[in-house]
């Protein structure tokens, strides 16, 4: 329950800084849209493969995973800009009192580079973990390939701000990242597992509430009705599941930013040796510290 109670403070706080500052939350809509644009065009050649290595599986399996590669990097990179993105308006908002979308943009220009290389590390992680989950349900496969994945996304949300805010590459943001979770073991645990929970919540509810609004359409009586309707129940659902993901990715990547500038400031209080009690963490961490 504590770690809920962390959770749901720090997601309060998140959206009043939100709400204070709307150009926080556009690059996270402009990585739904352009993320989505990525996902169908990449879907274009993946389908024509199937349909054209049809009677050759073993050379179709390379191409789809050469295809699929190129895909997931695409999504990556595209994730990681809009991110990088978020990540700087948060740290103009907390510092300077406002987040300017063209500093943000120059900071993209800037470390795009390291973006790329963070996203084909993802991409190389990603290939790894479907290898280790492999066909079947072999025991251990499963559990060994969700632990990849789990980790490597919790260490490229703090790998993207030590890139952006601090200007290094990848090989030295891992290791801030590595340092960061080491020093503050405990509240990335207990903090990471709240703020995921609300976030969750709210994506279910959310979702459900969109597919039950979107059932109330469906009209019974004829087939142009019923088809109408189910299309409807779609468009609904959608919406809704799209506004799930917004508040999850914002939420999730505020988190790590502040929990990034808190991690930081300490570091030089200590090299200073000062108290841990003279650094101020940005407020909508304080409400989980």
């Amino acid at each position: 329950m504590d770690s809920i109670k962390r959770g749901f403070g720090f997601f309060k706080q998140a959206w009043q800084m939100a709400f204070a500052d709307r150009d926080l939350l556009k690059p996270t809509i402009y990585a739904l849209i352009v993320g989505f644009i990525v996902t169908l065009i990449g879907l274009v050649p993946l389908v024509a493969a199937g349909i054209f290595f049809q009677s050759d599986q073993g050379i179709g399996q390379i191409v789809f995973i050469v295809l699929g590669a190129i895909l997931a990097f695409a999504q990556y990179t595209v994730t990681y800009v809009f991110s990088s993105m978020t990540i700087y308006l948060i740290y103009g908002y907390l510092t300077e009192g406002d987040g300017r979308m063209d500093k943000a943009w120059a900071i993209v220009r800037r470390d795009f580079f390291d973006i790329l290389t963070l996203s084909a590390a993802s991409t190389g992680v990603k290939l790894l973990e479907n290898f280790v989950r492999g066909k079947g349900n072999r025991a251990g496969r499963g559990i060994l390939a969700n632990l990849i994945r789990t980790v490597w996304t919790e260490a490229t949300y703090l790998v993207l701000p030590a890139m952006v805010i601090e200007d290094i590459g990848l090989k030295d943001g891992l290791k801030r990242a590595t340092a960061i979770v080491k020093g503050n073991l405990l509240l990335v645990g207990v903090s990471t597992v709240g703020v995921g929970w609300i976030t969750g919540l709210i994506g279910l509810l959310l979702g459900t509430t969109g597919i039950g609004f979107g059932l109330v359409s469906v009209t019974e009586g004829s087939t142009v009705g019923l088809i109408a309707g189910i299309t409807l129940d779609g468009a609904v659902a959608m919406v809704f599941i799209l506004v799930a993901v917004l508040i999850g990715n914002y939420t999730m990547t505020a988190y790590h930013t502040c929990l990034y500038l808190w991690a930081r400031d300490v570091e030089k209080a200590q090299d200073a040796g000062l108290s841990l009690n003279s650094v101020a963490a940005p407020k909508p961490l304080a409400a989980i510290l």
